[in-house]
């Protein structure tokens, strides 16, 4: 009994009090891991060669920031909903939400705060066409939420168009123009990393029961194939348009960076590609990272775009 009792007593004095607990449900249940996603912000002011001033900076530092409170909202209000279908599954049961160390309404709660508290302040902080974006975009991942994760073809481009208005949000910031060339590579390039993912997703469980997405076994693996390929197609194209379209000679350099770049790139999505035949196209992230060759590619790409944007 002394023994039990003395166990129990050191099992209290370790566990974190709950509202520390809270506070890291919170935290873990806006993903930190997906923050880097945001990143994408930058990709405007850099293709325009506008980043690096002290405006722009403190601008896309805080557009970074106010798109994550918006991510944080969805991610929040979304296990919350899905607390209860969370429960039954094998992963999902450890998420803060279902495991019971945030309330459901608090989830709700922070959530809502956050989807008012981040328009708002980009209103006041930024313009009001970033406010705009954020609303559309906290507007669209809801309605996912709800419903369009249910829908074929349509759940592909609402998950495509929050990656777009992503890099979109730092150029309206900013008040930069976006060039269709912009538009078109970076929506179809995300259109190609979302549905190489389903795609692998729908590889993986081929023949097993419990698909982590219910829309997995109404999409055939023929066609989410063609929709990654057409994807890679047009963003490849668009990008070398994009290249190759009169002004692009330099003036000041030796090299033709900006029609360099295309061979890096192309490279890129062929290395990616890669992963996406194979059925191992996970986290766009996490496919650059594991993968040192694709790194190294991407940096030169990099490389080649900024001496090609500086000489433009």
């Amino acid at each position: 009994m002394a023994e039990t009792a003395l166990l129990e007593r050191t099992r209290t004095e370790q566990a974190p009090p709950p509202r520390r607990g809270l506070l890291k449900g919170l935290l873990r249940t806006a993903r930190p891991k997906q923050w880097v996603k945001n990143v994408l912000v930058v990709a405007a002011p850099a293709a325009a060669g506008e980043l690096f001033s002290r405006h722009a900076l403190i601008q896309v530092g805080l557009v970074f920031v106010l798109f994550t409170a918006c991510a944080a909202s969805v991610y929040l209000v979304n296990d919350a909903r899905d607390a209860d279908a969370d429960r039954a599954h094998p992963v999902k049961r450890h998420r803060p939400v279902a495991a019971g160390q945030v309330p459901v309404p608090v989830a709700y709660a922070v959530g809502f705060v956050l989807a008012a508290v981040a328009p708002t302040a980009a209103a006041f902080l930024c313009s009001p066409f970033t406010s705009a974006l954020l609303t559309a975009y906290l507007g669209l991942q809801f309605a996912y939420c709800l419903s369009l994760k249910h829908v074929l073809v349509v759940d592909l481009a609402v998950v495509t168009t929050g990656f777009l208005m992503r890099a979109m949000i730092g150029g309206l910031a900013l008040g930069i123009p976006l060039s269709r060339w912009f538009l078109i590579t970076t929506g179809f390039g995300a259109l190609f990393m979302v549905s190489a993912k389903r795609y692998s997703e729908a590889v993986q469980m081929a023949g097993k029961a419990g698909a982590t997405r219910a829309l997995l076994t109404e999409y055939t693996v023929g066609y989410l194939r063609f929709v990654w390929q057409l994807a890679a197609g047009v963003a490849v194209l668009g990008y070398c348009l994009w290249a190759l379209e009169e002004g692009g000679v330099p003036h000041t350099s030796v090299l033709p960076w900006r029609q360099l770049s295309m061979v890096a790139f192309i490279l890129a999505v062929l290395r990616y590609a890669v992963f996406a035949d194979r059925g191992t196209a996970g986290e766009p992230e996490d496919v650059v990272l594991r993968d040192r060759a694709l790194a190294v590619i991407g940096v030169a790409w990099v490389a080649m775009y900024a001496l090609a944007v500086a000489d433009w």
